[in-house]
């Protein structure tokens, strides 16, 4: 019995299909004539990808023939890549005409960082919405602007921050998920446009930076942002000397 299997298990009597038949259409077999293989290896599109060639297949083209290839770069659109979208240096504003003005007022890379980070935090503490209190994680999150470096020296961090949110806030219901864009509040919004408009009344150029989003989530006396500060030592003359 035992020689019986042996013998049907033997290589000698298991059929064998020569390579070319595993490499159906589109792929390509080792016999297949040079041109087709050259202009296989000199796509612009990733080898292995498109065609799928075995890679000991592919290394062996590669090693039989010396290929030149010639590619020129393709052209693409600003939008031909998905998610990669021109970014417009604004935040969102209770006043939309300021977007249609000549020369509107931009806010600064970190700044539009810091409030996506606040968009981010608002997700991690499952809040509905971004807002004062969220604005100021997100600047700490951020951590490289002279608001956030001003903040930690002073002793005010991201993880206080999120332990004075808990306790003035309350714990969200475990198992609600945060909207993807959680929408903003109003204390929030003016915030951001308190920013804006002392920038505007200084006359100064430049751009609106994390500095002025700082100032303007104390200037919003009484919510959530404002009382965390106050509640970690932060006061009018910290507010004072940051704006110098």
């Amino acid at each position: 019995m035992a020689a019986q299997m042996f013998s049907m298990a033997s290589p000698s009597s298991a059929k064998t299909f020569p390579r070319s038949a595993h490499l159906e259409s589109p792929y390509l077999s080792p016999p297949g004539s040079k041109s087709q293989v050259i202009a296989t290896l000199c796509s612009p599109l990733p080898l292995n990808r498109l065609f799928m060639l075995k890679l000991e297949t592919s290394k062996s083209f590669a090693s039989n023939w010396t290929l030149e290839c010639t590619r020129k770069p393709l052209s693409r659109s600003p939008q031909s890549r998905r998610g990669h979208l021109p970014v417009f240096m604004m935040l969102p504003t209770a006043n939309p005409e300021r977007a249609s003005q000549e020369k509107p007022v931009k806010w600064s890379a970190r700044a539009i960082k810091s409030f996506n980070m606040a968009e981010l935090e608002a997700r991690k503490m499952k809040y509905p919405s971004t807002g004062t209190e969220a604005l100021l994680m997100g600047i700490l999150a951020e951590g490289t602007s002279p608001a956030s470096k001003y903040l930690r020296a002073n002793g005010v961090t991201l993880f206080k921050v999120r332990d004075e949110a808990v306790k003035l806030l309350g714990k969200s219901y475990p198992l609600y998920t945060s909207p993807e864009r959680p929408t903003i509040t109003e204390p929030a919004q003016k915030a951001l446009d308190w920013a804006v408009d002392e920038k505007i009344k200084s006359g100064e150029t430049g751009e609106v930076t994390t500095t002025h989003m700082l100032l303007g989530i104390w200037a919003q006396k009484g919510f959530a942002g404002q009382q965390i500060l106050a509640n970690l030592g932060f006061d009018d003359k910290n507010a004072e000397e940051l704006a110098e």
